[in-house]
């Protein structure tokens, strides 16, 4: 497997989290040609009432990672479905570095999936929807794709965590209640109860704190490494190397740190399904743990 060396300092320290290896709870190279020759599965609408997981002891707020290789339903576990997610990250500083032109959005790489008819689910802040309104629209109105909520501001929910702010336990749910609010103001549809910890950083204390949301954490077993990464390559042998039936891979949605994303989906998402894979969103790779 290909080692990625992510580069970057705290300026970009919110997508180096999402792009690391998950935390335990508590303690470009030239873009490979399209196929011609490609019929994947059309695109599902999201379902009515996407499922979610059972609360965790005492209510704490349930993590998926993966759909489990053993147990639900028959022959599920060994069926060769794999979850590509995005992190449209923005923290709720840097209004003023997107002022100055940089951007936070990765528009070629949802065209790029919207053309390769890549069913995927785009894990949004509430910062983002707000800077973004009208592609937040856009990929919530296309059934391909399913939102989810990374939080509002992109704060930390435990600490250390790659140097982002904390956000105050007291603080948590509404800081998740706010990104959906975002989500409604942007006119964004398809929303699932689903939520991903900035950095995939949390603890006990921050699951208990989100119960009253009423959300599934969603985090990843595969790390794309593709945060500030510049090897496209690179960053398509790390996620080919790591799939595995039921996978959930984390990529990024965001052009100025995640350059060679677009690149590496060229290259990841042919090869996969010469492999016989099928790309799913996370409502479906969760079914057999719905409550």
């Amino acid at each position: 497997m290909t080692t990625l060396t992510v580069l970057g300092a705290l300026t970009g320290a919110a997508l180096t989290g999402c792009g690391g290896e998950s935390p335990a709870p508590a303690p470009p190279a030239a873009p490979t040609p399209l196929p011609k020759s490609s019929a994947p599965a059309p695109a599902s609408a999201v379902p009515e009432k996407p499922p979610t997981m059972a609360p965790g002891p005492a209510g704490r707020t349930p993590v998926f990672e993966r759909r489990p290789t053993g147990g639900g339903t028959a022959g599920r576990s060994a069926e060769k479905v794999v979850a590509l997610t995005f992190d449209a990250d923005m923290t709720a500083d840097q209004g003023p570095r997107a002022a100055s032109g940089e951007r936070f959005d990765n528009p070629e790489l949802i065209a790029l999936l919207r053309r390769l008819k890549v069913p995927s689910t785009v894990f949004m802040t509430g910062r983002w929807a707000e800077e973004y309104p009208a592609q937040a629209k856009a990929i919530g109105a296309d059934p391909l794709f399913e939102v989810a909520n990374h939080s509002y501001s992109h704060h930390a929910f435990s600490s250390p965590c790659y140097g982002l702010p904390v956000v105050e336990k007291a603080a948590m749910t509404r800081d998740v209640e706010r990104a959906f609010t975002a989500f409604r103001k942007a006119g964004v549809r398809n929303v699932v109860p689903y939520f991903r910890f900035p950095g995939g950083c949390y603890d006990d204390t921050a699951l208990r704190a989100l119960a009253p949301a009423d959300v599934t954490a969603v985090q990843w077993d595969v790390v794309s490494g593709d945060a500030f990464a510049t090897d496209a390559g690179a960053v398509a042998e790390q996620v080919l190397d790591g799939v595995r039936p039921g996978s959930l891979v984390v990529m990024h949605c965001t052009r100025s740190a995640a350059p060679a994303t677009e690149a590496a989906v060229r290259r990841i998402v042919p090869e996969l399904r010469e492999r016989g894979y099928r790309f799913v969103k996370v409502s479906e790779l969760m079914e057999d743990g719905a409550r």
